[in-house]
């Protein structure tokens, strides 16, 4: 395996497109200048165990082939408490279901079976989480720190996501077919 060893870089922009960061790792599959290059849907990327204190995943998860596969690829390249953050698009939303190119749903719920909660007190629907995980028995797990909804980007909408995150769970069930979010965000702890 050829791994990449660098220096001082403990950032990591994964699928970076052409919003190439400075401080972090830029990794795409297409050469946008600066940026390493890797097929994302090839395992293992380039990279030691226990690299990375963050690792932003913009727009990028809901195109790759395998969701679990890069769960547990992120989950072994970031550092034991690393912080993961995740933006996509809401899968009700037409921003996910207009381009082709999206393969992965995102919802709320997303990475509840990847969650790390023996460390709290559950809601009532929670509790299924116990005994009904369909992690495939990964060693991958997150403490959630943060899961909430992006309504929308539109100012005068802006305002509603105080609302809709009151208690986004509910959000999605009864609501967000009428007036669905544009994207839902994670900011994920990892837990080794």
């Amino acid at each position: 395996m050829n791994l990449i060893y660098i220096e001082n870089m403990k950032k990591l922009n994964l699928g970076c497109g052409n919003q190439l960061l400075d401080d972090y790792i830029n990794l795409d599959i297409v050469d946008y200048g600066g940026n390493l290059i890797h097929d994302l849907n090839s395992f293992p990327y380039p990279f030691d165990d226990n690299t990375f204190d963050e690792i932003l995943a913009s727009h990028i998860l809901e195109h790759l082939s395998n969701f679990n596969q890069v769960i547990n690829e992120l989950y072994r390249i970031t550092k034991p408490g690393g912080i993961i953050k995740v933006y996509a698009p809401f899968f009700l939303n037409t921003k996910f279901f207009g381009d082709p190119d999206h393969k992965i749903p995102f919802s709320i719920r997303t990475f509840d079976n990847y969650e790390y909660i023996e460390n709290r007190k559950l809601k009532f629907y929670e509790k299924w989480k116990l005994t009904h995980r369909t992690n495939y028995q990964t060693k991958a797990k997150f403490e959630i720190l943060v899961k909430k909804f992006n309504l929308s980007n539109f100012a005068p909408l802006k305002w509603l996501n105080f609302i809709v995150n009151i208690e986004p769970v509910i959000y999605e069930r009864f609501f967000a077919s009428i007036f669905s979010p544009e994207e839902v965000i994670f900011v994920l702890r990892v837990v080794k």
